[in-house]
Order: structure tokens, then sequence, then C-alpha cells
């Protein structure tokens, strides 16, 4: 393969004898008595060579000039005489006001150089003009103080101009300009050129431009003011002082005759009084004729040396760094949506596109009362602000802010050195522009306090500009007194965290009575700070959800402006809150977990022998008859239906979440979470997306979630549940035809029970005879199912006595020796049979407790009272007899996901809002969300079947 392989070889490096050759961009020698031109890329003859042919590059001809005409003219084609000497260059000289003359009138060449005076006199008051070449009428200062074109003493001469020395004349100034950012201070060639003779002219005969550029370089030097300085602040300053008696402009006290306004006064909260002591002077709305309106910013615009250039409008993005289409760029300026935009650009570019920069006097135009339209003055608050010792722009006092008037994109002059033809070392940049619209406090109408630009601006030292970049940023954003909302806020989480209290220690104190303990110790202030976590959870949860709905719907659906969103970094309460809700909940649902999965439950069989069958005795080599043995395929089948049961939920969780990531992100009510005041749902691709508010994001996404949830759960309990598939009835009917009670224990001494003994005797039948066994329950042929007689009361709260739990503890202590064998067909003997033997026991004792055979232990029942309903506790304690409360509402559903679905829910919803708020991504949330769902799922199900197989005694090889 052929390589493509050229050197790199720079203008730079070619030296004095050798130029540029563009078309081998290469270096290439110059000829005899040639050297490079000041450009670089051709030869020009050496001094005393004139040129005799030339075509660029290489191909120039030199030849000598004669010793009696040593000079060179002007255009380097003919040799002539020069009578008062030669330059460097080898061309003829004249002394001060004398113009060189190489050619008549008519074109033809002098043998000899002339050099011409200018007349000065009265009569043409002329001088040479910068190239020596022409006789031009002399600057009109010279004209004004000397009546001639000479400036001698005691006049003083400054950069080009002359003005008369007397006292008062501006002293004179430093033509420093201080990076602070970057430790740096430099002699300004701009500042060293017109700083003293814009001071003076501004001074002595008032002239607009140099008032106006002198006001350009004190905004250059970060409008920097102290008592000792002569910068280009300190002589604006002594002007501005100077002239009081000239009068204002408008009526305005800081806007003096033929100055620029640069600040509003350094007066200690002089500030917050112009931001709010008067209101700007007409109302906004986001809904009608007039939505989408616009804020009709509009700028007069100076270059450098103080020239008037246009009125500017700002749409169309002139204070817009970032590169975008006209209709993003001009969304920044509708009312009530907030605008951001930021990007990296390079310093190259920079340079290019802001070689000379321009200054801005910002105002918002609005209609009068008469239809005139008038300008309100935007005030800028410069974070940059240098050398003063009294006010500093950082924070949110504005009593110590010291606002401005002028400000600049880029500034790529003042930062050269020595010569302004040559690149700048340092260069400042407007990298982050902030237009801060607030409303004022309890309007009704659309009312705003006047606007506020923040500019903040960053100094950068050029080494590489092709490398090197700048990050920039601009934003206009709408923010109002949230002052008001915190106290409310806080009021409520005060009142609701108080309440929450209270019924933490209801729950405390029915968890203690429900344990049959009356003492207060650790494992009891470790329970009142679990229910008190889940409970001070409930309370963020309201507070936020309400706090996202409230703004959803009073910010989206005003029509005159009234409330504005809280800024982002407003929000950072709001998402502790947030925080604090998941985390606490968390820790309830955790709570909830370990408790579901270590209640006692035993399975009551109610079926009794039937019959009798030979048997022969293992060791005696007889037969004899024994009681037919009672099929265990029917607790093995209520195991299963109960290990089913345990992690259903009222609603369908995959349903769930993809309803609310449909209705998100299909339907578009992500939309509403956009800082703007549309109340759309669709939106054009080509518009302008603000950005989204946490707050607003975290109102949509939970709505979303709980009006979902609600539905769902009206339709399963109104619909499904009653014409299709009941799980919780339907298990106590199975519990019923199975002949099976459930035995339940959440607490040491509190559980539930489900009847479930068969009205016919007995359960283990052929299919006829149950098929006739229902059919007589359906034609009320036989008794009722419910505990007591004439009743269908199956369920039951229950709380047992302190004796009952220790005779229950004696035989589940045998019954948990051995957890059911390891194998179908080979287990130890001994251990079956003691196992067996307990669970026979266990069997016995709680069937013969609900048949009231044991005196000591027996319980009555009874209906809870209202109030327990309502606070979830007991007031009377089984200290002789247990208690059976009545529950119609299958209320040992608590002990599994059905009864815990707000828990659940709530969980949920703010698992999915945290991973959104983390990753801005409603998509992820909802993945994230339904596997932390299936993964507890799984834990709970796994852990609930062992737990299961450990204190029935059903072998966990049969669930299935």
């Amino acid at each position: 393969a052929r390589g493509f392989s050229v050197p790199l070889q720079r203008p730079a490096d070619c030296g004095a004898d050798r130029y540029f050759d563009s078309s081998r961009l290469a270096c290439a020698p110059c000829g005899a008595h040639q050297r490079r031109s000041a450009g670089g890329s051709s030869c020009v003859c050496e001094p005393g060579y004139r040129m005799v042919s030339g075509n660029g590059g290489f191909s120039v001809t030199c030849e000598k000039c004669p010793e009696n005409m040593s000079g060179v003219t002007q255009d380097g084609w003919n040799c002539i005489t020069c009578p008062k000497g030669l330059t460097s260059k080898g061309n003829c000289k004249c002394p001060n006001n004398e113009i060189l003359v190489e050619r008549s009138i008519d074109g033809v060449l002098l043998s000899e150089a002339l050099c011409i005076h200018c007349n000065g006199s009265e009569q043409s008051f002329s001088a040479s003009d910068a190239s020596g070449s022409r006789c031009v009428r002399c600057e009109k200062t010279f004209i004004q103080v000397s009546n001639s074109c000479e400036c001698n003493s005691p006049n003083i001469l400054t950069e080009g101009l002359c003005f008369l020395s007397h006292e008062g004349l501006p002293p004179k100034g430093v033509a420093a300009v201080r990076f602070a950012q970057l430790g740096i201070t430099l002699t300004s060639a701009w500042f060293l050129k017109n700083l003293q003779s814009s001071a003076f002219a501004c001074w002595s005969y008032s002239n607009l431009t140099a008032c106006q550029a002198l006001g350009n370089m004190c905004v250059m030097n970060m409008n920097s003011l102290s008592s000792s300085s002569t910068d280009a602040c300190g002589l604006f300053q002594y002007i501005f002082v100077s002239t009081a008696r000239v009068g204002v402009i408008h009526s305005i006290p800081y806007w003096r005759h033929n100055l620029p306004w640069l600040y509003y006064g350094d007066q200690p909260g002089l500030a917050s009084q112009v931001l709010e002591k008067n209101h700007f002077p007409t109302t906004f709305t986001f809904k009608g004729a007039d939505k989408d309106v616009k804020l009709k910013f509009i700028a007069a615009s100076f270059d450098a040396a103080g020239n008037f250039l246009k009125w500017q409008s700002l749409e169309g993005g002139i204070l817009q760094l970032c590169p975008d289409t006209q209709t993003k760029l001009n969304a920044a300026y509708v009312f009530g949506t907030t605008y951001q935009q930021s990007c990296e650009i390079s310093v190259s570019k920079i340079l290019l596109d802001f070689a000379n920069p321009v200054f801005y006097d910002l105002f918002l135009e609005y209609n009068g009362g008469s239809g005139q339209q008038h300008l309100w003055a935007v005030p800028v608050l410069n974070l940059n602000l240098q050398y003063n010792e009294k006010f500093v722009n950082q924070g949110n006092n504005m009593n110590n802010w010291l606002l401005t008037r002028r400000f600049f994109l880029v500034d790529a002059l003042s930062g050269k050195e020595n010569d302004l033809g040559k690149p700048p070392r340092v260069i400042r940049i407007a990298s982050k522009i902030t237009i801060s619209i607030r409303l004022v406090s309890h309007t009704q109408r659309g009312t705003i306090y006047p606007p506020l630009i923040t500019v903040g601006y960053t100094d950068v030292l050029i080494q590489n500009p092709e490398t090197q970049s700048v990050m920039v940023s601009f934003a206009v954003s709408y923010e109002m007194n949230q002052s008001e909302a915190q106290v409310q806020t806080d009021i409520a989480l005060g009142v609701l965290g108080g309440l929450a209290v209270l019924w933490s220690l209801l729950k405390t104190a029915g968890w203690k009575r429900r344990t049959g303990s009356s003492i207060i110790d650790l494992q009891t202030v470790f329970k009142f700070l679990l229910f008190y976590a889940g409970d001070l959870a409930n309370v963020f949860f309201i507070i936020t959800l309400g706090t996202g709905i409230y703004w959803l719907v009073f910010f989206k659906a005003q029509q005159f402006v009234s409330v504005l969103l809280p800024l982002p970094s407003q929000e950072e309460d709001f998402v502790t809150y947030i925080a604090c809700a998941f985390s606490l909940k968390a820790l309830q649902f955790l709570h909830l977990l370990v408790s579901q999965i270590a209640v006692d439950i035993f399975f009551i069989d109610w079926e009794r022998p039937k019959g009798k069958v030979l048997k022969a005795v293992e060791g005696e080599g007889v037969i004899k008859s024994a009681a037919a043995p009672v099929s265990i395929w029917r607790t093995y089948f209520i195991a299963n239906e109960w290990n089913e049961i345990q992690t259903i939920r009222k609603i369908n969780p995959l349903f769930q979440v993809l309803a609310v990531l449909f209705f998100l992100e299909v339907v578009g009510f992500s939309n509403l979470a956009l800082m703007d005041a549309s109340s759309s749902l669709a939106r054009s691709s080509e518009s302008y997306v603000a950005p989204c508010s946490r707050i607003l994001r975290f109102g949509v996404s939970a709505a979303l979630w709980v009006a979902i949830a609600i539905l769902q759960v009206i339709f399963f309990a109104v619909i499904y549940e009653r014409f299709f598939e009941d799980k919780i009835s339907q298990f106590v009917d199975l519990c019923c035809v199975s002949n099976i009670s459930v035995f339940l224990l959440s607490h040491n001494c509190f559980g539930h029970y489900i009847h479930g003994r068969s009205v016919h005797g007995h359960a283990d039948t052929n299919m006829e005879e149950m098929n006739m066994n229902l059919k007589r329950e359906a034609e009320n042929l036989c008794s009722q199912r419910g505990l007591l007689p004439n009743t269908d009361g199956q369920t039951f709260q229950i709380s047992i006595s302190r004796k009952m739990r220790l005779h229950y503890d004696w035989i589940h202590e045998t019954l948990t020796r051995k957890r059911g064998p390891t194998r179908l067909l080979d287990s130890s003997a001994n251990t079956f049979e003691q196992s067996t033997r307990a669970y026979n026991a266990m069997n016995k004792f709680l069937s013969s407790f609900i048949d009231h055979v044991h005196k000591e232990m027996d319980y009555i029942v009874k209906d809870k009272l209202l109030l327990e309903r309502l606070l979830g506790m007991e007031f009377m304690e089984p200290i002789e007899k247990s208690i059976f409360y009545n529950d119609e509402g299958h209320s040992f559903s608590d002990v599994l996901y059905y009864g815990n679905e707000t828990t659940l829910l709530i969980f949920d919803i703010l698992f999915f809002s945290v991973v959104d708020l983390a990753s801005q991504s409603f998509v992820l949330a909802a993945i994230l969300t339904y596997l932390q769902q299936e993964i507890f799922r799984f834990i709970r199900n796994t852990l609930g079947q062992k737990n299961l197989a450990s204190k029935t005694l059903v072998d966990q090889r049969f669930l299935i």
C-alpha cells in the first residue's frame, strides 16, 4: 500500500528568507535580494531594490537602485531620490505634519520625492493624515482649544485629542483590566488607546460616543466600584458625580444626560426597592384569547466605541449562544414557559463569531393606557461584580445586591495586550444568563414584579482555541414567594405527624393487648417505632400527593396567573419528603413481610373414621381391627389453596404498571409535568420542550397510580369477585366442603379462625354423595355453616387466654421437633410417630376447644364494638375465657397480601416515584417497579411456604 503522508509546515516556520507556498502547503525559498512579505505568502524585494517583474510567490525579479536614487517608491516598482532620509523598508520619509509626494498630479514619477507641509493656519486648519499621504482638516479639539492644529503646553494631548488644562479634569486613568477568576490583571491595549481620551471627551465636550465608550469600558471591567481606583468605572463615577447639574433623563435619577445608565445607585437596600416596590404595569393570563402571550424584550445595542447600533428584539436568540431552531429559541419568551438551554462551545468559534463585543441595555415593552408603547428597564445582576466593599451579588439577600444595566455576551477586546491587531490573551464570556420573572404575592390577575436578568461571566485564558471550550447556559425562570406554602406544609406535617404519634400509640397498645403482655420493654419501644414509621410514611405520602395534585391543578388550570411553580432549588424539601416516605414505608413493608411469614397456623380436620379395618400389629404377628384412617389429601389440598392466596392482591400489579405507563407515555400525561402553561397532552416534535417539574412529575404519576388502583379495586370488588371469582370467599367455602377449619395466630394471643366444619358430618366421600350434600345445602335441607347454631358466621377474630396459649405452645413444641419427613417412604419411625402423635394431639385439642370441651379454656362469641372496629383493637382482655369476635369482612386476609393492599400500593407508588425522580424515566421506573413486585412476591411465597410446612406438618413437597 502506498502512503499519503506529507510534512506539516506552517507559515511561521518558514523564516525570513522563505515564503509559504499555498499550492504545495510547504515553505519555498525566495530569490536573490528578496525576503518574505508581511503576509508570508509571497516574496518582496529587499530595501534598496526595486521590483522589475512579479506575479506572486517566487516569480519576482529585483534590481538594485543606483546610488543617487537609493529610495524605492511606495508601490516598490521605481527608484527615487529621498531628500529627507529613508525608512527601515527603504521608502522615503517625511517629518510630522508633512506629506510625501512621489508623482505629479497627472501621475508622472518625480525624480526626487517632495515633502509638502500641511497648512495649519486659520484658513485651512489642515494636517497630515495617519498614512502621511494627504492633508486633511485637523481634529476639532485642536481647533477648539488652540485655534490651530497644534496642542502645545499647557494643553493636554492624549490619544489624538487636545484638551484644556484646568481644574476638574478627570484624573489619569488606569488602563488595567482585572480577570479575577484567573487572578490576572492586564494592561489592555484598547483601554490604553481610548480610556483617557473618552473620559476627557465625555467630561469636557459631553461627547455622546465617548461617554458610551467609557461606560462600555466600565462594563468590560465588571462594573468595578472603588473609592481609591481610577479605572474605567472610577472615571465614569467621577464624571457622573460632577455632572449632577445637567439633569436626568425620563425622571430616572440614575440616568444622567449624555451618560449611559450603568447603575441603579449604591444605597443599601435599593435593589429590593427596585425589584419589589413597583409592579410591572400589565397582567398575564394562561387561557382565553390572550394565552401564549410573549414577553417583548427589546435591547438597545452599542459597539465598543460607543456607537448606537440598533434596537433588537430578543426573539431570534441574540442572547442564546447555543444554536437551535427559531421556534425553540423564541419559546424562551412565552410567558409561563420555563426555558433552559445549555451547551459547550469551542473558544475558536467564539473568537470567530464575537470578534467585536456588543453591549446591550435591556427593556421590556408593554402597552400604555393610551395605546402608546412603553419600555420598562430590566435591571442586571452581575455575579462577577469586582472591587466593591459594600455589595456582594451572591445569595438571596437583595439588600447586598448592586444592580446594573448594561451587559455583553463576549469580550474579546479588553484582553488584548500591546497590539489590537493580535489575538486576545484572555476573553470573558457570559456563560450563565438567567431571566427571572417573579409573581406578585396574592395576586389574582397575573401581576408580576419587574424582571431581573442575572449574568455570570467566565474568564478564559487563551492557550489553544481549537481544543478549548466553554459551557454556556441560558434560562428563563418563573418564581413566586413560596414561604406561605412552606408554612402551610409545615403546619400540615406537624398536625398529621402528631396524629400519627397518637395512632401509633394506639396500635402499640393494641399490639400489647394481643400479645398478652402488659410490661413496657425494649421490644415495645421497637414495635412503637415500627408502627410510627409506617404512619409517618403515610403522613409524608399524603402531604406530597396533596402538594403534587395542588400544583398540577392550580398551575395548569388557572386563567389569570395566580400561582407559579416552585423552582428546582425550592423543590428540595419536597424531594426529601418523598425520600423519607419511601424509606419509612419500606421499613413498614419489611416489617409486614416478616410478620406474615411467621404466623402460627394449623388446619383442624373434623373428619372422623368410617368403620374399622384389619391391621397387622408389628412384632406380635397378630391381626387386630382398628379405626379406618382419615385421608390427609384434604389437608394437603387446603394447604395448597392457602399457599396460593398468600400473595393475591386486590388489584392486578402487572396491569397497574402497564396502565400507568400507557397513560404517561402513550396518551401523553407526562406532558402535564412540563414547566409551561400548556395543559395539552400532545406536543409537536418541533416545539420546545420545557424541563419537567419534579413536583408535577410526582403529582401526575402518583395521581394516575391512585386513580387506576381505585378503579381496579372497584372493578374487582363490584364485578369480578361478585360474578367471576372471589378467591378469599371461595377459600372459606372450600374449607367447609373439605371439613377443615383454619386456626391462625398472628400475635401471641390474637388471631383468626375459619370455621370449616361440614354440616354433613363428613367430606371424604364420592362424587355422587358430594353432589347430593351440596344440593341439600342449596335447598336449605340441612343446618347452616356457622359456628353458632342457626348462623352463617364462619370467620372470626379470636383473642385467646394465656392458659390456652400455653397449652397450644406445649403441643406445638412437640409438633415442630420434626418439620416433616425428608423422604416420602424413608423416615425415622420414632420421629415420624412422634410428629404424628403431636399432630393428632393438636388436632384433637383444637377441635375439642372449638367444641367447648375444655371448660377451663372455654370461649365466648360476641360482636365487636364500633369503636373497637375503628381503632383495630380489643378493649376486653381474655383472662378466664377466650373471645371469638364475629367477623363479616374476612379479616383473616390481614395476614395475606390481600388485606394489606394500601401498604403495598403506597410502597409501589413511592418506589416508582423515587426511581423516576432519580432517572427522569417513567419507563425505567415501571420496569424496576414490576421487578421489585415479582421479587418480593417470590420471597413472600417461598418463606410463607416454608412457614406453612413448619407449622402444619404438611410436607413441603406437596405444596405446589
